[in-house]
Parts: C-alpha cells; sequence; structure tokens
C-alpha cells in the first residue's frame, strides 16, 4: 500500500471524527486531519518494523485505521476530556 493511500485513510479517520464531535473550528478540524494521518503512519511504520504484516497486505489498512483512531482518542482523553461525558 502507497504512503499516499495512508496519507488519505489518516484525514478521512481524522476528518470523520472531528465532524462527529460537537463544536469544532476548521483549528481542530485541521489536527484532527494531521493526528489521524501520524497515526496511520505509525501503524503502518510499527507493523513493518515488528513484521506483523507487511505493507502490501490488507491488514496494514486495517492497522492504519485502528491506529489512527487511537491516535485521535489518546488526544481526545488527554485533552479534551471526551471520555468523561
Amino acid at each position: 500500500m502507497t504512503l499516499a493511500i495512508i496519507i488519505l485513510i489518516g484525514i478521512a479517520i481524522g476528518t470523520l471524527v472531528e465532524l462527529l464531535l460537537p463544536g469544532h473550528s476548521r483549528a481542530e478540524l485541521v489536527l484532527a486531519m494531521l493526528l489521524g494521518v501520524c497515526g496511520a503512519l505509525l501503524a503502518r511504520l510499527l507493523g513493518d518494523q515488528t513484521g506483523l504484516y507487511g505493507t502490501e497486505e490488507p491488514t496494514s489498512v486495517l492497522a492504519s485505521v485502528i491506529g489512527a483512531i487511537t491516535v485521535l482518542l489518546i488526544y481526545g482523553w488527554i485533552f479534551r476530556g471526551s471520555f468523561k461525558h
């Protein structure tokens, strides 16, 4: 899977998460997109380095989605207190 697809997955997940949350601004949308991309790239890097899956396997798509969501959840938990509601 190419890096362009990984980046698009991160942007899509970041956009969806931010638009589903109430009260968003453009700055938060851009931040969510960047965090989504970081999570997707991190998941791909970790999977490739540990040998769990290759970059061309379908598992890498799922790992990229999970990585983007995980980074956004951690950010929300630390800075927004999203889990309190």
